[in-house]
């Protein structure tokens, strides 16, 4: 009789090599992304941790900080620049926001389907996208003067706060319509053609294909569209400016203008820091606002 050498259950090897193949992947991952975990966290969470810190100290430009936790924070209350730059930002992100996602919408319905003509209107639609912003803004600056540019007798970015806020719109609107533009198309796009196909045999006319398909199904890339507007608005600095150095009055001044003038002029990087910790907070609060209510609606 022939005694059989007890082994291992079948099983045993394989989930032993699937465990260390897991674990294999689990390293490798890691090792993948440790380069861009070390970059995020060299030029992002450190210099954010010491935003933070220096929110909470007294930190003038030249010279020691001390504590002074939370006298930053609680003075913000009676500086009337920074409340006029909170109204002034707040109304120039609603009107930017809302003729910006309009002009782009129509500008991506406008080329949503090949045709002749529609590869040319795009690239058009795109071209101002190229430019850099700090270049269009001193573009339109020099078209907007009074002494050598073709519109200077139109109007004037050193007149009424109104002219001035509107150059600056007009800037944005020009310069970034082409690219959200193309965010949408792709949205446009990704729509099957045979849920309209199937709309049109169900007798459903343009306007109600419009409420009842390509808006629904839209929802995902109009709340990336409208995440990254209201941010780009509540961080408007460059257009200001250029344009118009927050005048006149300080009517035109930004929040961003604001932490660079008491960062750089005031040489007060206390507040400063103490603002961008605000504003940051802000920005935080209203994104996880909207990708809330995305995931509601959706």
């Amino acid at each position: 009789m022939t005694l059989l050498a007890p082994t291992s259950p079948p099983e045993a090897e394989p989930i032993a090599a699937g465990r260390g193949g897991r674990r294999r992947r689990r390293w490798t991952g890691a090792l993948y992304a440790a380069p861009t975990a070390f970059v995020v966290g060299l030029f992002f969470v450190v210099p954010l941790g010491l935003v933070a810190w220096m929110s909470l100290h007294r930190w003038p430009l030249l010279g020691p900080p001390t504590l002074n936790a939370p006298e930053n924070f609680a003075a913000l209350s009676d500086d009337d620049l920074l409340n006029t730059a909170v109204w002034f930002t707040l109304k120039y992100t609603v009107i930017v926001t809302v003729l910006l996602f309009a002009l782009a919408f129509g500008m991506a319905l406008i080329v949503q389907h090949s045709g002749r003509g529609i590869g040319f209107l795009r690239t058009a639609y795109f071209l101002p996208a190229a430019v850099g912003f700090a270049s269009a803004s001193l573009l339109f600056l020099g078209m907007l003067s009074a002494e050598i540019g073709p519109f200077g007798d139109l109007v004037s970015v050193s007149g009424s706060s109104g002219e001035a806020l509107g150059s600056a719109v007009g800037l944005v609107l020009w310069r970034f319509a082409g690219f959200n533009m193309l965010i949408l198309l792709t949205g446009l796009q990704a729509i099957p053609d045979e849920v309209y196909e199937a709309a049109r045999l169900d007798g459903a006319s343009a306007w109600q294909s419009f409420r009842r398909i390509t808006l629904p199904l839209m929802r995902t890339t109009t709340a990336l569209v409208l995440t990254l507007m209201v941010t780009g608005s509540l961080l408007a600095f460059d257009q200001f400016w250029i344009l118009t150095r927050g005048g006149p009055d300080n009517s035109t001044t930004s929040l961003v203008m604001v932490i660079y003038r008491k960062a750089f002029i005031e040489l007060d990087l206390g507040s400063a820091a103490a603002v961008s910790v605000v504003l940051l907070v802000v920005l935080v609060v209203l994104n996880a606002v909207q990708l809330g209510m995305l995931r509601r609606r959706s």
